[in-house]
């Protein structure tokens, strides 16, 4: 029997088992699956009835909330294609998007419609502007209203023939090498990944997740698709804040979290962490930067929170591994071993091949030392980039994803990701892991957030260069840095400066932008050579 895999499912699910259970919590908002079954239904008539048809584009820009996650369902009704747009571009970015994905429909947040306001007479293909009402903000003239076309419209179910190999979104990477790439994620693509996370984070009813991490970013790791189907509650988290953050857990009664590990740092740092008393369990799921295993101790013992790493990307829908420990290796009992392991990006999810494999296209030695590029297949892998055939044929090739990333692979099959290929720092013909020395520098008590990136030098090609944010009130040296690591690792490893800043810039997820750190180096040693 062949029964499509389809991502309304899994809302379909929530509707059937679970109607009367509170299903999306945004503020002073809650509602059950019941009535978001009805506000689904409605919106998919009103984008129906202003021209949204199977395969049309509809983009979204917005923060964490209800209409977004409402969103998503309703398009796949009808077939139709969402289009997540981080909150953090520039608006020539946003005018490339929507033109490039060819949108018909475009969903704004108030707050947020000035962004858009400086080339939206550019965006050509867009027909309809829908405001999402925020409180203080005023709506843009012209444009439909959410919550009015809501009301207006029917609530009967609506029946499209839609097929699992369909299009559902498409993903715009970040872009900070170049024009954004729209990934293209199929239902069954996207379904195949929902059941992974259900399986690798043991998503129940009973779990109240909180959304930390955007949903536009990677449809926040397919969470609004994964954690409906098990019947679970959504709270919706507009902005990171830590105070916040620990005052939903507790208020609301979070169960699970995902996020990258510079917002877990935040809450490491958060006063109300230490004081506030949590007495549910609580697990989050971490992607990201490698963190050490020192960070991975803090958060199990200091939060009493259950650590949970994953590794992935935009093009795998997200989830390639995870740092589940073996039982043969709980069983040893060594916890120092175990919060090692953790802190790597693991093994292998269910309908995952993953492989190291050398430039030679070989797998490269299961000792945790040689390090080659991980490659992967599976079910969850992009169809390709949007429009962009030459590039999807260098990113998949003889059916295998290249990820860019370079790790170890150890005698237990365990990926460590030592770098991306652009990030490993080649210092006088030896390969240095920015990772492994940030690693390092976490360690220090001064240090509150690290990135290692390569500067130029004339006699060693490149070396590392440290950019540290110190905790509050603390005062260390860059003298007192260099010899930090130089006690701690190999001195060819060790950063030969360091800067400290207030801030280091982020990507909207988290994701440190060390394209960002980098630039004025190799722009000022371009300039002298010229």
């Amino acid at each position: 029997m062949y029964v499509p895999l389809l991502l309304q499912d899994f809302l379909k699910r929530a509707v059937y088992h679970y109607p009367q259970k509170t299903a999306v919590v945004d503020g002073e908002r809650r509602f059950t699956y019941a009535e978001i079954e009805t506000r689904v239904n409605r919106l998919a008539n009103a984008f129906r009835s202003n021209g949204i048809a199977k395969g049309d584009r509809i983009a979204v820009l917005s923060p964490n909330r209800l209409e977004m996650y409402e969103a998503f369902y309703a398009a796949f009704l009808l077939g139709a294609v969402i289009v997540p747009l981080n909150t953090r571009l520039m608006p020539v970015d946003y005018e490339y998007i929507i033109n490039h994905s060819g949108a018909k429909m475009f969903l704004v947040d108030a707050e947020l419609a000035p962004l858009i306001e400086p080339v939206n007479t550019n965006l050509k293909s867009v027909e309809h502007y829908v405001s999402l009402q925020v409180k203080g903000f005023d709506n843009q003239n012209g444009w439909l209203i959410y919550d009015a076309m809501i009301e207006s419209a029917s609530h009967t179910a609506i029946y499209e023939d839609v097929d699992e190999r369909d299009m559902a979104t498409i993903l715009y990477t970040s872009g900070t090498t170049g024009r954004p790439k729209g990934v293209v994620q199929t239902h069954r693509s996207l379904y195949m990944n929902a059941i992974n996370t259900i399986i690798h984070t043991r998503a129940e009813d009973e779990d109240i997740l909180l959304h930390t991490l955007p949903m536009f970013h990677v449809n926040g790791w397919g969470t609004p698709f994964s954690f409906t189907g098990m019947g679970a509650t959504h709270v919706m988290l507009r902005k990171i804040d830590a105070a916040h953050i620990v005052h939903l857990v507790k208020t609301e009664g979070v169960t699970v979290a995902c996020m990258a590990p510079t917002v877990l740092n935040m809450i490491l740092n958060e006063p109300a962490a230490k004081t506030t008393n949590i007495r549910q369990d609580v697990r989050v799921v971490i992607a990201g930067s490698a963190p050490p295993p020192s960070f991975v101790k803090a958060v199990e013992q200091e939060l009493g929170w259950t650590f949970l790493q994953v590794y992935g990307m935009t093009e795998v829908a997200p989830f390639i591994t995870v740092g589940h420990i073996k039982k043969a290796i709980r069983d040893e009992g060594d916890e120092n071993r175990i919060h090692r392991l953790k802190a790597k990006a693991g093994i292998s999810m269910i309908n995952v091949e993953a492989r190291v494999v050398n430039e030679d296209g070989e797998d490269v030695e299961w000792n945790g030392q040689e390090v080659g590029e991980v490659i992967c297949r599976s079910n969850s892998v992009m169809d390709g980039y949007w429009l962009q055939p030459e590039e999807t044929a260098r990113s998949i090739v003889n059916g295998w994803y290249h990820t860019g990333d370079m790790a170890t692979i150890d005698e237990n099959g365990y990926i460590d990701i030592v770098d991306r290929k652009k990030d490993i720092i080649i210092s006088g013909g030896e390969n240095i892991s920015s990772i492994e020395v940030e690693g390092t520098l976490y360690e220090h008590p001064a240090v509150l957030e690290a990135a290692i990136i390569a500067v130029p030098h004339e006699k060693w090609g490149e070396v590392p260069h440290a950019v540290c944010v110190l905790r509050e009130d603390a005062h260390v040296t860059e003298e007192e840095i260099i010899s930090f690591c130089r006690e701690r690792m190999a001195h060819f490893k060790c950063p030969k400066s360091v800067q400290f800043v207030t801030e280091l810039p982020k990507t909207a997820s988290g994701k440190i932008q060390k394209v960002v750190l980098r630039e004025p180096f190799w722009k000022e040693a371009d300039r002298l050579i010229n």
